[in-house]
């Protein structure tokens, strides 16, 4: 097994962006919980969001979401951004919350509120191209809910005239990631449900589209680290939205529910070139319901930071010669010895001797800023789903 210092190079290659509505008020359709000192502008949310980088070394860019973070300078947002220590990532559009969109945004059979739909993405190019952004994600909550509703193979067409209008309005050095969701809101059918339905659309809209593969949007048991060498293979993965989950969608913190899981995943990214590569963008997506807004963030950024060492742990040589000879328990061995590899102390020493906290949580707590955000932040109106 290589010696942590042999990986210490290629852990400083991680980057994560982190989502600026991870900072808002959070919840389920049940409630949503307000917190102190949560942010009321997207200035706020960008401030959080660039502790978590101060204190972790990892989280150098946040992902906006249109029209949540909307405002009339984008100059003077990328410029704030720039002096907290942080960069504007993904610009993620929202066709799924006007009352428009209830039979869907691009799918949908009325053309005026497709024309609508499209219109919205194309505005977030044009903020792409304001905060100097590379990625516009787009995530649908089309499809239907009753057989018959409509016609699904009808729907296909007019989604795949819609993103070609989209796509057609992409800069040079621009991209369009497209996400997928097995159910949910849609419970019969939905309009980009997997993988393999968001590969079949990039492909035809050609090389600067791609999968954002989303940690959350898969049926139980799916085995999620195939899906990510099929699309390291394809040079198709354009970006992860990490998260965690026990039953569905559950957007809870990376690693909470299966560690293993992320580190099986964290392996292929690491076996396909995926970490050293500027197509990959890994993220987070989560939304933080009753635990504190930064504190969950940096919580997530140090698992997906843990499970990545110990990928890069395993012993590649060892395992293909095990692999090679047919040695079933022997290679499986191999790759549990790296995960079972206990290093918080190593990820302790290494982060000291780059000027970061050891521990950077306690740290964090130790500032003083959360207090200061939630005797500073008084009046206004929070940021969150409600």
């Amino acid at each position: 097994m290589p010696q942590f210092t042999q990986i210490a190079d290629r852990l400083a290659t991680l980057e994560i962006e982190v989502p600026s509505w991870a900072y808002g008020n959070s919840g389920t359709r049940f409630k949503v919980f307000a917190q102190p000192g949560t942010p009321r502008t997207v200035q706020e949310k960008i401030a959080d969001a660039a502790q978590v980088h101060k204190a972790s070394g990892l989280a150098p860019a946040v992902a906006l979401h249109i029209p949540w973070d909307k405002v009339d300078d984008y100059d003077g947002l990328t410029a704030f951004a720039a002096d907290h220590g942080v960069r504007i990532g993904t610009i993620n559009s929202n066709t799924f919350q006007d009352e428009d969109y209830k039979l869907g945004s691009l799918c949908n059979i009325n053309a005026a509120t497709r024309k609508k739909a499209v219109q919205h993405n194309l505005d977030c190019i044009d903020i792409m191209t304001a905060t100097g952004s590379r990625d516009l994600k787009i995530w649908l909550a089309d499809g239907t809910n009753y057989p018959g509703q409509d016609d699904i193979r009808s729907r296909q067409d007019r989604l795949a005239e819609s993103l070609a209008e989209i796509y057609a309005g992409l800069g040079p050095d621009q991209r369009l990631v497209l996400e997928y969701k097995f159910f949910e809101p849609s419970f019969y059918t939905t309009d980009v449900p997997d993988w393999g339905t968001s590969l079949l659309h990039c492909l035809a809209l050609g090389p600067k589209a791609y999968v954002c593969l989303d940690t959350g949007h898969h049926a139980p048991g799916t085995n999620i680290e195939f899906i990510v060498a099929q699309l390291l293979r394809q040079k198709r993965l354009g970006s992860f939205d990490f998260n965690s989950r026990f039953y569905a969608d559950d957007d809870l913190i990376v690693g909470a529910a299966d560690p293993f899981q992320l580190f099986r995943i964290l392996y292929e990214v690491v076996r396909g070139g995926g970490l050293e590569s500027p197509d990959v963008t890994l993220m987070l997506d989560q939304c933080h319901n009753i635990e504190p807004h930064i504190q969950g963030q940096l919580r997530s950024v140090l698992n997906v930071q843990e499970m990545l060492a110990k990928a890069l742990l395993v012993d590649c040589d060892a395992l293909a010669e095990a692999q090679a000879a047919g040695d079933v328990l022997g290679a499986n061995g191999i790759f549990m010895d790296a995960f079972y590899t206990d290093v918080r102390a190593d990820l302790a020493d290494w982060r000291e001797s780059r000027g970061l906290p050891r521990d950077p949580i306690a740290t964090f707590i130790a500032s003083g800023y959360q207090k200061g955000i939630e005797a500073e932040r008084v009046g206004g109106q929070q940021a969150g789903w409600n």
